[in-house]
């Protein structure tokens, strides 16, 4: 009796398991965010700023941004216009994490424009903006989005 009830049970777990769909891959959406930073380097880099992203399946989040390191940098500078473009992502969640980031810079008060393009797994995310200040040198850090 046990081995026809065993049967059974197989049985309804296999038609169960060929009734259902199989799950559709998700579509990678287009991420774009609006922020400003502002901060200063002597040494140790530390930066704070937020923003707003964007996708293109109507999702938006309100975010807030740092950015920590160090190096051999010296410089205080603020961005007020700064754009963001992601790429793949698949909901909005995953633009949040720490990114890794390595730069060279060199600006003047009327010059400090940027742009830089940085990672975090499958994730990248590249940054331009313009603002104002002075900044020299190279720093090695992260760049963190949270909620």
């Amino acid at each position: 009796m046990s081995l026809i009830k065993g049967a059974a049970v197989m049985a309804m777990a296999c038609a169960g398991l060929l009734a259902c769909k199989p799950a559709q891959a998700a579509a990678e959406i287009s991420c774009q965010m609006g922020f400003q930073l502002s901060g200063w380097s002597i040494f140790y880099k530390t930066y704070n700023g937020g923003g707003m992203v964007r996708c293109s399946n109507g999702q938006s989040m309100h975010v807030n941004l740092r950015a920590k390191g160090g190096g051999l940098t010296f410089g205080k500078s603020r961005i007020d216009d700064g754009h963001g473009r992601f790429s793949g992502i698949y909901d909005i969640h995953e633009v949040l994490g720490h990114y890794a980031t390595a730069e060279a810079e060199a600006g003047t008060a009327d010059s400090a424009a940027k742009a830089q393009v940085m990672t975090k797994g499958n994730v990248s995310l590249a940054l331009t903006g313009k603002g104002s200040g002075w900044n020299l040198g190279v720093a090695f850090g992260a760049f963190i989005i949270e909620p």
